[in-house]
């Protein structure tokens, strides 16, 4: 039997994101002390270099953060975490106007003034639970929200997480979170299981399997940051500067599973990925370059 097809599309500010097949979120980060050493930009210039890349090779949505929610990463005062991030979306949206920009933020504070300076998506690690406001300003501004599950905090997410059964409770968490969203009149959602924050590697890898399920109950997109994580560092037991062949596997493995949007350090190899598996699944419309 056939698994049934969903259409979706996200209304950006004036734009209409289709994702109806999978596209590519370009991760920008402002941060001194995110995992991935090379993915850090700290300057305007390097910012709108990085920017210009992934927008060339593919990219869809730039999401720009400004505080690490790495396993251990110290909270980052409101003021700080604006400082960071609000010349970066502003450069951006100026040098690039017609980019789909998302922020990485989980303060209600942040992400208003980032919608005003040029953001279109909300990309909330904490499901609205460490500042319940940011919900309100998704609602006002009748944004995209990306919803992720986490269990626990950056500080202690990592320290023995445990669940009866992984997959059911991720998945019960957000049956009730859409409720309270939809509440709001927060309808434009992509779910995102968060990968490697506040789960085993066994769990990680237990939900990757389980992204079918997922769709099939909640009928939304599915986005999927796993890109250089601990699911392939310490399975492989390399570091993430040598993961990116790693991550490629699970990119595959995760848009056979119908991820729609995958978050990404490397956006060429998610974007050769997304081609391959199209080609696999559909080989009729194979087109060489």
């Amino acid at each position: 039997m056939d698994k049934p097809t969903f259409r979706y599309s996200f209304r950006c500010r004036d734009r209409l994101l289709d994702l109806s097949r999978p596209v590519v979120m370009g991760i920008l980060n402002v941060t001194p002390d995110s995992f991935y050493a090379s993915s850090r930009v700290r300057t305007t210039d390097a910012v709108l270099r990085q920017a210009e890349h992934m927008l060339n090779e593919g990219a869809a949505i730039l999401d720009i953060g400004g505080a690490s929610t790495r396993p251990g990463a110290e909270e980052v005062p409101t003021e700080e975490e604006l400082r960071r991030v609000l010349p970066a979306i502003e450069a951006v949206h100026r040098h690039f106007p017609e980019a789909i920009l998302s922020v990485d933020t989980w303060r209600a504070e942040v992400a208003q003034k980032a919608l005003e300076a040029g953001v279109s998506i909300l990309n909330d690690v904490s499901a609205g639970r460490w500042d319940e406001a940011l919900l309100s300003v998704a609602a006002q501004h009748r944004c995209p929200y990306i919803l992720m599950h986490a269990q626990g905090t950056p500080q202690t997410m990592q320290v023995a997480p445990m669940y009866s059964e992984v997959a059911q409770e991720v998945l019960d968490f957000f049956i009730q979170k859409l409720q309270k969203l939809r509440a709001l009149g927060i309808y434009d959602i992509a779910i995102d299981p968060g990968f490697g924050f506040g789960k085993t590697l066994e769990h990680n890898y237990a939900l990757l399997r389980q992204l079918p399920a997922f769709e099939a109950v909640l009928q939304l997109p599915i986005l999927v940051g796993v890109s250089r994580k601990s699911m392939v560092c310490r399975l492989l037991g390399v570091k993430p500067e040598a993961a990116l062949n790693g991550t490629t596997a699970l990119h595959v493995l995760a848009l056979l599973q119908g991820a729609r949007i995958l978050r990404v350090h490397d956006v060429r190899e998610a974007m050769e990925a997304i081609r391959i598996v199209e080609a696999y699944q559909a080989p009729g419309s194979i087109v060489a370059l």
